[in-house]
C-alpha cells in the first residue's frame, strides 16, 4: 500500500491526540527527524532508546561487498553499489547509517509490525533491511520504486536481550526526500514525501500523522507535551525541527569558518534530538521502565559527514565519509565503541580493518 500526501481530519486527530494522554506500558523507543535547510543542507538526526547495552560499534563498508539475506538458501543475494558507514546493533545488524550518496537509513522499533507470510518471495533477515537500502539506492525515489514491488519478505527473530526485532524503516536522501516503510497486518505500507520529516517508534505512522495534525492545531509555542512517550516525542521533534534557523546565527559564532552553516545546523539537529531523549537511567515514578537514549546520530547528507553522540560516556565525534576508503576491494573497517572507548573530532583514522559483520541469521 502506497500513501503520499493526504489530508487528516482534525477532529479525528484530536481524538487520537487526547486519547494518547492515557497511561500505557513503555516499550523500546527511538526518534528520527529530518532538517530541511537552505543552501542544499539536509540533516537527519536519530535517537536510539533501548533497555540494555546494544554493544554498538561503527562499521565502514566499501562498495562491492557480496551479501545474502541471512535467511537460508532462498534468501536474496546482491553486491553493494555504494559504500556506507553504519551503527550496529549487537554487531549483528545495521540499525542506522549513511551511504556515500547521502542516503540515510534509520531502523526503529514498532511493536505493531507484522511481516506476514513469505508467499513465495525470498526471505530477508530484518538485520539487513537498512543495509539493503544503503547498499542499493542513491535516492529515496529509487528505493520506493524498487521496494514497493516487494522483492523480498522480512523475517525476524529474538534479539540477544530477549526482544523480538519488530521494526519499521525510515530513509531520507540528500535532496530532503523521505519515506517510511512499515509492515502492518502483513501488508507493506509506504509513506513517501518530503513532508514526512519526523518518525518515532509507536504508534503506526498514520496515527503519528494524526497526532502531528492535532498538535499543529494547538500550536507548539502555546503548549508542547513533555513526557517520554513516543507520541509526545513526535510532537516536540516536529515542532523544533521545523523551527531551526536556515542560516548562521552570528551572535553565537565569533568567526565564520568554512562550512559554519552546515556545522551549526548539525549542532542544532543534535540539540533537537537531545530535547526528545529519555535521560540515561531514567525510571518512571510508580514502577515500570522506560528505555534510555543510549546514542544519537546526526547525518549531514550534503557534506557526507556522520556524527555520533554517546549517552553512556559523554562523547561526540564525527566521521567524514570522504576520509574513509570505500573503494571496491578495500577492507571492511570497524570503529570500536564498546569497552569505554572515547573519541573526539574526526574519528575516521581510528577505523581498523576487521572481519565482515555476521548479520543475524534467521529461519524462514
Amino acid at each position: 500500500m502506497f500513501r503520499g500526501k493526504g489530508s487528516i481530519s482534525l477532529v479525528g486527530a484530536a481524538i487520537v491526540g487526547l486519547g494518547l494522554l492515557a497511561p500505557s506500558v513503555a516499550t523500546e523507543a527511538c526518534t528520527r527527524a529530518v532538517y530541511l535547510g537552505s543552501d542544499g543542507v539536509v540533516i537527519t538526526g536519530r535517537n536510539t532508546d533501548w533497555n540494555d547495552d546494544m554493544r554498538t560499534n561503527l562499521w565502514a563498508f566499501p562498495r562491492g561487498i557480496k551479501r545474502d539475506g541471512a535467511a537460508g538458501p532462498a534468501a536474496p543475494t546482491w553486491t553493494s553499489k555504494y559504500g556506507s558507514v553504519v551503527a550496529s546493533g549487537y554487531d549483528l545488524g545495521t540499525a542506522d547509517g549513511m551511504n556515500e550518496r547521502g542516503l540515510v537509513a534509520n531502523m526503529l522499533f514498532l511493536a505493531a509490525s507484522n511481516y506476514g507470510r513469505l508467499n513465495g518471495k525470498p526471505p530477508l533477515s530484518t538485520s539487513l533491511w537498512a543495509q539493503y537500502a544503503l547498499d542499493n539506492f542513491a535516492t529515496v525515489e529509487e528505493a520506493v520504486q524498487a521496494l514497493q514491488a516487494e522483492p523480498f519478505r522480512l523475517v525476524t527473530a529474538t534479539l540477544p536481550n530477549g526482544i523480538v526485532a519488530q521494526v519499521h524503516l525510515s530513509i531520507s536522501d540528500a535532496t530532503g526526500d523521505s519515506a517510511v516503510f512499515e509492515y502492518i497486518d502483513g501488508k507493506l505500507v509506504i509513506h513517501h514525501g518530503r513532508q514526512y520529516q519526523v518518525m518515532t517508534n509507536d504508534p503506526t505512522f498514520d496515527k503519528q500523522l494524526a497526532i502531528s495534525a492535532y498538535w499543529e492545531e494547538v500550536g507548539g509555542a502555546a503548549f508542547l507535551p513533555g513526557s517520554t512517550r513516543a507520541a509526545d516525542r513526535f510532537a516536540r521533534a516536529t515542532y523544533f525541527i521545523k523551527s531551526l534557523p536556515k542560516a548562521v546565527v552570528p551572535k553565537f559564532i565569533a568567526s565564520v569558518p568554512e562550512r559554519s552553516y552546515a556545522n551549526q545546523a548539525a549542532a542544532s539537529v543534535l540539540s533537537v534530538m537531545r530535547s526528545v531523549s529519555t535521560p540515561f537511567g531514567y525510571e518512571p515514578p510508580g514502577g515500570g521502565y522506560a528505555s534510555s537514549t543510549i546514542w544519537r546520530t546526526v547525518a549531514d547528507q550534503k557534506n557526507k559527514v556522520y556524527f555520533f553522540d554517546s549517552a553512556t560516556s559523554p562523547d561526540a565525534f564525527w566521521v567524514p565519509l570522504a576520509d574513509l576508503d570505500l573503494k571496491e576491494g578495500a577492507p571492511v573497517r570497524k570503529l570500536t565503541l564498546t569497552g569505554g572507548k572515547v573519541y573526539s573530532g574526526d574519528a575516521a583514522a581510528n577505523f581498523e580493518p576487521t572481519e565482515p559483520m555476521r548479520f543475524f541469521a534467521v529461519r524462514p
